[in-house]
């Protein structure tokens, strides 16, 4: 990705690297302001693009490609390790004596699986929605591939060595930038309207392919939306309702492609799609568990912070193992299952296919 570690790194002044003392993300940067110990958790660290998942540590090749000086980089600690005390003055000042910094998993996303309420053995993935999304599931070992590498997969490390293999794809974003043209325009709409009369259009009347490049950049999008569908012959959508429902849709569509994916990649059959971060928009998760023909779980809002403190806990020996702490989960929090229903997504998906290829 454009935007990691490692390119941000490769733009940074050499006289600013030199006078840093460690480069730390922000997680581990509090519990090195807390411990006074400089550690870099290995779910973050291997999002950097400066991880070698072969020999588990630092790319020594990379760091020296770039000219990075190796004392910026601490030693790696996988989540769940305990740090050390908290420093004594924070401990005075705070009363907080015989508190402990534990490294949790310093990755959002490794921390949100964490905190999912699975059962042992159960075949699942992982949604997660946003102005871009992810999608992936958990594996034991990576899978670097020519053909991961081509769909543009990632391997990032998780809880106890796990690997969270998933995907950035097209997320909400196209939905916004309508929002935004709208709103400049004077025509703004709240959420609520705007889900109603997308609940309230017909379905399958139009589909864009969401990964179009026309898409990934600001401006007129419902100009752009209706563009699309004239040129692959469809109808053309005019007013919001019809245009929300034509991207959600879409949406919906293209995470069955992900999903499709994932299943030839990884080799297994997935069996129910989690959703993280709670309940981002109703309409597009009755579209989503339908597109994708699998029961989809919409769990706590906090899965992440639920995650932190799951693996603090066992990291203190609370829980003995993984599998009892989400036990305890399904126990604590509530969670939905939405169930699909229409078969149509069928013929639409097929529809989107065809679309795409063209």
């Amino acid at each position: 990705m454009p935007a990691n570690t490692l390119s941000q790194l490769a733009a940074e002044r050499h006289k600013r690297l030199n006078r840093a003392q460690y480069l730390l993300p922000v997680a581990d940067a509090f519990n090195y302001l807390l411990s006074g110990v400089p550690r870099f958790e290995v779910s973050q660290a291997s999002a950097t693009q400066l991880y070698n998942p072969v020999t588990q540590a630092w790319s020594s090749r990379l760091l020296s490609a770039l000219d990075l000086p190796p004392r910026l980089f601490p030693p790696l600690v996988p989540a769940g390790t305990e740090i050390g005390p908290l420093r004594p003055e924070i401990a005075k000042t705070t009363g907080l004596d015989d508190t402990r910094v534990v490294a949790s998993c310093s990755h959002e996303t490794a921390a949100a699986l964490v905190g999912l309420p699975i059962s042992p053995g159960e075949s699942w993935a992982f949604l997660r929605l946003g102005s871009w999304t992810v999608m992936g599931t958990e594996l034991t070992e990576p899978i670097i591939t020519d053909a991961s590498r081509a769909l543009n997969f990632t391997n990032e490390v998780g809880y106890g060595g796990s690997i969270r293999f998933s995907k950035q794809t097209v997320g909400l974003w196209i939905l916004e930038e309508c929002r935004r043209f709208w709103k400049e325009k004077d025509r703004e709409i709240d959420d609520g309207m705007l889900t109603h009369l997308a609940g309230g259009s017909p379905p399958f009347d139009s589909l864009i392919n969401p990964a179009d490049p026309r898409f990934l950049a600001p401006g007129d999008m419902p100009l752009k939306i209706q563009a699309f569908c004239r040129e692959t012959n469809q109808r053309v959508p005019r007013k919001p309702g019809p245009i929300i429902r034509c991207v959600l849709e879409s949406l919906a569509l293209q995470y069955r492609k992900t999903l499709q994916e994932i299943e030839t990649l990884t080799g297994r059959k997935i069996a129910r799609i989690y959703l993280l971060g709670g309940s981002a928009n109703a309409l597009l998760n009755h579209f989503t568990a339908n597109a994708l023909r699998r029961p989809l779980v919409t769990g706590p809002a906090d899965s992440a912070a639920i995650g932190n403190v799951v693996v603090q806990a066992l990291a203190l020996g609370h829980f003995e193992s993984l599998d009892q702490a989400r036990d305890v989960l399904r126990q604590s929090f509530k969670s939905e299952t939405l169930i699909p229903y229409a078969t149509a997504w069928d013929t639409a998906y097929d529809r989107l296919t065809h679309l795409c290829a063209a």
